[in-house]
């Protein structure tokens, strides 16, 4: 049974969690690594370093609008991509656990998971555009 009191508080500590992952992840990617290294890493892995700057305002974007709740479920869906990238070029040959070199799988495997409960839960409390329910 879903308690529908409690559920959209859920979903808001799911997706200000959610969001807050990504602001610290892009946040490492501008201010450590620079978005110059960022771009030299993608094309260390044989990806253009283009796609780095798109991958740094993907995240911003993401973080922020699931941080605030502006379509939060779709935001969720839409961030994926960037988590299954990492999965397929940097962390899946480390192998699933996430303390291996070059970190395992595991811990953006769950991110993903996460992702997709907040996309079939719902937007949450204190969303500034919830998806319109259908009845």
């Amino acid at each position: 049974m879903i308690d529908s009191r409690t559920a959209p508080y859920a979903a808001l500590i799911l997706r200000v969690a959610l969001g807050l992952l990504f602001l610290a992840h892009v946040s490492l990617k501008i201010f450590v690594f620079t978005p110059a290294g960022t771009a030299g890493f993608f094309a260390s892995l044989g990806l253009p370093g283009w796609l780095a700057y798109v991958t740094i305002v993907w995240e911003l974007a993401g973080a922020v609008t699931l941080i605030v709740g502006i379509w939060p479920r779709l935001a969720a869906i839409a961030v994926i991509p960037i988590l299954l990238g990492a999965i397929f070029t940097v962390h899946g040959a480390a192998g699933f656990f996430f303390n291996n070199p070059n970190g395992g799988w595991e811990f953006p495997g769950f991110w993903i998971i996460g992702l997709i409960v907040l996309a079939l839960t719902g937007d949450g409390a204190l969303a500034l555009r919830p998806t319109p329910s259908r009845k």
